[in-house]
């Protein structure tokens, strides 16, 4: 009787830590989802590039402040005297770097990618990130994806296109900023793959902080060089950067950088394909805008390149959540 009601026991926890990083992905998913139309407002103010530096220096002083709370907590609770820290090997400092030096270039050749081409053209190339993050994680760090999940992950892509299709059409070519929206999702991908590397080395706040301190760093010269106006000059302005750096960079990237523990990099960046979906059905739900049949269609094709992913070990990591099995051998 004992036994069954341990097995029971164990098999509801198993099934609340299976659940919980779905949910953790969701909330990023909506909160990443209000970016387009929070940046749709600020535009109405400022450039875009002035929009990512103010989401960027505001966020950074957020981080700074969750990890200065943090820190004093921990001092407090801990009774024992502090010991030194050991330095980090420069291995894992360039990886810190390079994640804030990959972060801005992204932003910087998207936004500027969407100045020289239509938005569903780069929309349509950054649904490459996936495919780059996979590859990327194959070809670099050894990772090891199941037949699933790669048709997973091009029937996702599929449907990302299949959302912006008629756009697509309407939309003028340019090569330039094609090609500069498809360098773009390759600095997204680096980004994630990056993470994923360093993220069992440093804390989740430790990233996310000098992630926003060395893009910004990056971002104060061209400012200062190119824009006019580089702060908001109205309450409504100020409020919409502050929910960009609060709402999408602290709580929606925050999460994310938080789920690459449970999650592979490939599947992440898989998920973040919904971001298009979100924002068409909470266009539909608020301004009455149409779902059309492609949308439907891409939807479908998104979530069912999703589930065929999720059915794939390979999209979440081993050392999480060990089969009840192995724990009993490792008792016995």
């Amino acid at each position: 009787m004992a036994e069954n009601q341990l097995s029971l026991i164990t098999e509801k926890s198993d099934k609340t830590l299976n659940i919980l990083p779905i949910i953790i992905v969701i909330i990023a998913l909506l909160a990443l989802s209000s970016t387009a139309i929070f940046i749709k407002i600020a535009l109405r103010e400022m450039s875009a590039t002035a929009t990512l530096f103010n989401r960027l220096w505001i966020a950074t002083i957020i981080f700074g402040l969750w990890s200065g709370i943090n820190q004093a907590q921990t001092h407090i609770k801990d009774d024992e005297p502090v010991l030194p820290q050991q330095p980090y090997p420069i291995k894992e400092i360039s990886f810190l770097i390079a994640v804030g030096l990959v972060h801005v270039l992204g932003r910087l050749s998207w936004t500027w990618a969407l100045t020289q081409t239509g938005a569903a053209n780069a929309n349509a190339l950054g649904s490459l990130n996936p495919l780059f993050t996979t590859l990327g994680g194959w070809l670099f760090f050894n990772q090891i994806f199941g037949r699933k999940f790669i048709i997973g992950l091009i029937l996702a892509i599929i449907g990302a296109i299949a959302v912006g299709f008629e756009d697509l059409l309407r939309s003028n070519n340019n090569f330039t900023g094609d090609a500069v929206a498809l360098i773009s999702s390759i600095f997204y991908a680096a980004n994630f793959l990056l993470i994923e590397q360093i993220r069992n080395k440093f804390s989740i706040i430790t990233i996310l902080l000098w992630r926003c301190v060395i893009a910004t760093s990056l971002m104060i010269p061209v400012v200062l060089i190119f824009e006019k106006q580089p702060l908001p000059v109205s309450l409504s302005g100020w409020l919409v950067v502050f929910a960009l750096a609060a709402i999408c960079e602290a709580l929606g990237h925050g999460l994310i950088v938080y789920s690459l523990k449970t999650f592979s990099s490939g599947f992440i960046s898989l998920l973040l394909l919904l971001n298009p979906v979100i924002v068409a059905i909470l266009a539909w739900i608020l301004f009455s805008e149409n779902l059309s049949i492609f949308n439907l269609l891409g939807l479908a094709l998104i979530l069912g390149g999703i589930y065929l992913a999720i059915s794939n070990q390979g999209s979440i990591k081993s050392s999480v959540n060990p089969p009840i099995q192995s724990l009993q051998e490792s008792e016995s």
